[in-house]
């Protein structure tokens, strides 16, 4: 039997980033059905919260994901660009934002399709794995291929129906709440919530406890 879980998931998420192949590994070892859900991230859902935070917290944050980036043996670079423009000095989110609104509907379609794991795989790979304008060129058309995906198909339906889209998007983020948690990455299994990317070996003995078998 066929086991399925959601998982809530960011675009400026580095420790989402380096779930991400982890999650995959996990649906091709595992009679397992991942679907992720992304949703827009916490400065976008919530702006104010970076200027409200522990001065500290965005160093201890940069310390923790670039030594788990080393443990993981998972290339690791600041976003080039960031996919939220943000005045790091003052933490302040500008209300122009040009690149997550169009790569956070882009997962949503791919979702629709079944193949949004894969796809926000390979574009966080180019997001966070150091690709320096990961946005031009032909570098997401790249990623869209290698998730089985048509960027230009992509592109034309989120320009098509950015509202539908973003209620679809809400609704993700209402589910993660009602699931018990709000933060990112989140893996939830009947209705339980596994928040971070130190939680997979805990999700999967939990999965396990319910018939989790490895593909024959």
């Amino acid at each position: 039997m066929t086991l399925t879980a959601d998982i809530f998931w960011s675009f400026r998420s580095p420790y989402s980033y380096l779930a991400t192949r982890r999650y995959r590994a996990m649906a091709e070892r595992y009679d397992l059905a991942l679907n992720l859900r992304p949703v827009y991230p916490l400065a976008i859902r919530q702006p104010d919260f970076f200027e409200k935070s522990q001065p500290g917290w965005l160093r201890y944050t940069l310390t923790d994901v670039f030594r788990l980036a080393q443990y993981l043996d998972i290339p690791f670079a600041p976003p080039n660009p960031d996919p939220i423009k943000q005045n790091i000095a003052t933490r302040t989110i500008s209300p122009d934002q040009p690149y997550v609104y169009r790569i956070t509907r882009l997962g949503q379609v791919a979702s629709r399709q079944g193949k949004s794991l894969a796809f926000c795989d390979e574009v966080s790979r180019l997001i966070w794995g150091g690709t320096a304008g990961w946005h031009e060129g032909e570098h997401l058309a790249g990623a869209a291929a290698r998730a089985g995906l048509d960027l230009a198909e992509l592109d034309a339906i989120a320009l098509a129906e950015p509202e539908a889209l973003d209620a679809e998007l809400a609704a993700n983020q209402e589910a993660l709440e009602m699931a018990g948690h709000w933060g990112v990455p989140t893996l939830v299994f009947d209705g339980e919530p596994f928040f971070g990317q130190d939680r997979i070996d805990l999700a999967i003995w939990r999965m396990e406890q319910a018939g989790l078998k490895e593909r024959g």
